[in-house]
């Protein structure tokens, strides 16, 4: 039986009363953390032992309370001020074990200064806050008061704690972490696929089929302009700037909960249909440095196979990467010679065996024969492990633009 975490997310919508307690427990937040951070610094500037996580809050928060500088701590919740606290430890953490090669990607920054004009603020609740969904389906939060909540589904089982965040758009939104360990496992499934992603097709699978990529931002491309130029021509500091922003900022929004609904219908009917998965490592912080930069942060790759890593962990499939410099493009699916480098342009091409290849398809191939290959290294196929509660997993928002139905290639259920 499985213990997987899952995020749900939910639109939330506070009245104007709770949009200023919001505020303050946001702004309380942000100075803890800020104060935290700031003595850490200093005490390395200084030479001094690294203040302890312990210390830390009670400098910071119990006895900050007692002074006249920040007596309003008291104001909000000590759990969101310890929360705050957690966030810069865990960023403290993650940092050091990226400098000494404990954590594996990208190099991770030091912590930095969090700013009230950041477009995006967010507070997090535990269990120890005593939060609770009551049965009229209001969220009560302390200090705060009873939230509206817009439910799309229900919860699976009781949240172990939950973030408000506010978007750049001025949105709230409520999002609950629940463990699910009961077995959903899906029924078993016949066909192992590979899956080659690019920009014209976003998917090709191992078994002929081509999912066109739908460019959300290449399509939104005019409007954002728009928008863009309207926000440049305002007066700086000015209401109406602020308002031109917003209007920015909701515009990329309506692309990104577009990009993100298509994604997750895409990656659960993948999971559906097929027992094992199996893509290809991409370097996409690489490709983003290249003149494809736009259209590769448009594709929404790194996305996509991290929603079928999670999915095909709750579900009970096989998932698995095979290594980016596998030459899947070049060598024959038939006989298994590999041959030189193919220009992007070059879609098909014909193996001195005689065998005439769709560029694509053969990748896709390639790289199912490779994954399975893998797999039997390493012993019989193995169901994946824990998997972390992914951002904004769960639901589609109630307002998100759902224009998928005019996207070709796929027809999601």
């Amino acid at each position: 039986m499985s213990v997987v975490q899952l995020r749900y997310n939910f639109r939330v919508y506070p009245t104007p009363g709770q949009q200023i307690e919001l505020a303050r427990a946001f702004g309380c937040a942000r100075v803890v953390f800020n104060d935290g951070l700031r003595l850490r610094q200093q005490a390395r500037e200084q030479g001094l032992p690294c203040v302890s996580d312990a210390e830390l809050s009670k400098q910071v928060i119990t006895q900050a309370k007692t002074t006249e500088a920040r007596a309003w701590l008291g104001e909000v919740s000590a759990v969101v001020l310890q929360q705050a606290l957690a966030d810069l430890n865990t960023a403290y953490r993650n940092f050091f074990a990226s400098v000494t090669g404990k954590r594996k990607g990208r190099k991770v920054a030091a912590p930095r200064l969090r700013s009230r004009k950041d477009n995006r603020q967010a507070i997090r609740f535990t269990k120890n806050s005593r939060f609770k969904v009551l049965d009229n389906g209001l969220l009560r939060l302390p200090k705060i008061g009873d939230l509206d909540v817009r439910w799309s589904r229900t919860l699976p089982s009781d949240p172990s704690s939950v973030a408000i965040i506010r978007d750049a758009t001025g949105r709230y939104f409520a999002s609950f972490v629940v463990t699910v360990d009961q077995d959903e496992t899906l029924p078993s499934a016949d066909s192992e696929i590979g899956i080659d992603l690019g920009l014209t097709h976003f998917v090709v699978t191992s078994d002929g089929r081509k999912i066109d990529a739908p460019k959300f931002l290449r399509r939104a491309a005019r409007k954002l302009k728009r928008r863009q130029q309207d926000l440049s021509r305002k007066q700086r500091g000015s209401n109406n700037q602020k308002k031109a922003v917003v209007k920015v900022a909701r515009a990329h929004a309506r692309v990104a909960d577009t990009r993100r609904d298509w994604l997750h219908k895409l990656s659960t009917k993948v999971i559906r249909e097929n027992q094992a998965i199996f893509v290809e490592d991409l370097s996409v912080a690489g490709l983003g440095r290249t003149r494809l930069a736009k259209s590769v942060h448009d594709a929404g790759w790194a996305t996509f196979t991290s929603m079928l890593e999670y999915k095909a962990a709750r579900y009970g499939r096989t998932f698995g990467r095979v290594d980016r410099f596998f030459p899947s493009t070049r060598m024959c699916s038939d006989c298994g010679r590999i041959g030189d480098k193919l220009n992007l342009s070059i879609r098909e091409w014909t193996c001195p065996c005689g065998t005439t290849h769709d560029r694509d398809i053969n990748a896709a191939r390639n790289i199912r024969a490779a994954g399975q290959a893998d797999l039997n290294d390493r012993g019989a196929h193995v169901r994946p492990g824990l998997a972390p509660a992914a951002r904004r997993e769960a639901v589609t928002h109630p307002d998100a633009a759902c224009s998928t139905r005019s996207v070709e290639g796929i027809s999601v259920h």
